[in-house]
């Protein structure tokens, strides 16, 4: 079980919070994972960890030894301040984000690059070994996240089978760095819809998209917890070549190939291509701004460097079971 949660003090929780509802507002756009920000954050680990615990010998624990036990063994204080941030954030901050992309979408794009940058060198870093594994690993990671930032989106049905299916897939996100789980919901054809599912309250499309969602992140967790335990530098190889991959979703300078209109009649991109910022501006007559993006970027890289010097809470390492 990961530890350390029981020591941690009111502003510990209170940073989980904070840590959670980063994690709830970059997920809801195309572009940025929960995961990313879990390992930025310093708390991917016992996530994943905590997460795994969801297994049959959670039921045991329950009924040999009661709530209070079972609560402990799944790490429960830490899941609900991280769960309560990301539904905060869901509630609260969807509204801004979708401002600052409506008007700022060029420098919000190049900061999210810039801390995927620095995520991929920060967790690079902390191979300690490099071997035909890993770099197989690396390169399967950059060229999967790759091949998911350029697919042509699907038109998926909405039978209940495929809504749970896309939850169980969009869902691994918040263990899968450089994979927005919105990204996904578009890839598969089902964001939109999602989207207005929950504005309209269709209960029945959430609570399955939800249950699809807790079965995938649960199997996804156990998956990667099993490679960091048994393959600790080809998994952190593999987690870092999925951000690598992922930079071409963040690319700041878009040419859109096709867009497509949203139920309100809205025109939207729906194909993109990145390009350099010079044929940006010969293609749209605007300055590129290459200046603010650069320095939005560096500052996004800057940031992880801060956190790379930030003890985790209590200054422990967290344990494997």
């Amino acid at each position: 079980m990961a530890r350390g949660m029981d020591q941690r003090s009111a502003w510990g929780h209170f940073l989980l919070v904070l840590r959670g509802m980063a994690m709830g507002a970059v997920n809801v756009v195309p572009g940025v994972s929960g995961g990313t920000i879990a390992l930025i954050t310093g708390i991917y680990e016992e996530l994943i960890l905590s997460i795994k615990s969801f297994n049959a010998g959670l039921f045991r624990t329950l009924y040999k030894k009661g709530i209070m036990a079972a609560w402990k063994k799944v790490n429960g204080n830490f899941l609900a301040a991280v769960i309560f941030g990301i539904l905060i954030s869901i509630v609260s901050l969807v509204r801004l984000l979708s401002w600052l992309f409506e008007h700022h979408a060029m420098l919000v794009w190049a900061f999210f690059f810039g801390l995927i940058v620095g995520s991929a060198i920060y967790i690079g870093g902390k191979i300690r070994r490099w071997s035909y594994l890993s770099v197989s690993f690396l390169i399967i990671g950059t060229l999967t996240a790759y091949y998911i930032t350029i697919a042509t989106p699907a038109t998926g049905t909405d039978k209940l089978w495929f809504i749970f299916l896309s939850g169980s897939i969009a869902f691994c996100s918040l263990v899968l760095p450089g994979i927005s789980g919105a990204f996904i919901l578009a890839l598969l054809g089902k964001y939109e819809y999602m989207v207005n599912a929950v504005r309209d309250w269709e209960m029945l499309v959430i609570t399955v998209f939800g249950i699809g969602g807790v079965a995938g992140v649960i199997a996804f967790s156990n998956l990667i917890g099993w490679l960091l335990k048994k393959h600790p530098n080809a998994t952190l190889a593999l987690l870092s070549g999925f951000m690598i991959g992922s930079l071409n979703k963040l690319w700041p300078w878009k040419k859109v190939l096709e867009t497509r209109l949203t139920s309100s009649g809205e025109e939207v991109p729906f194909l993109e291509q990145s390009i350099s910022p010079w044929q940006y501006a010969a293609m749209t007559g605007e300055d590129p701004g290459v200046l603010p993006v650069v320095l939005l970027a560096l500052t996004g890289v800057a940031c992880i460097l801060v956190f790379a010097f930030i003890k985790t809470p209590n200054g422990k390492r967290i344990e494997h079971p």
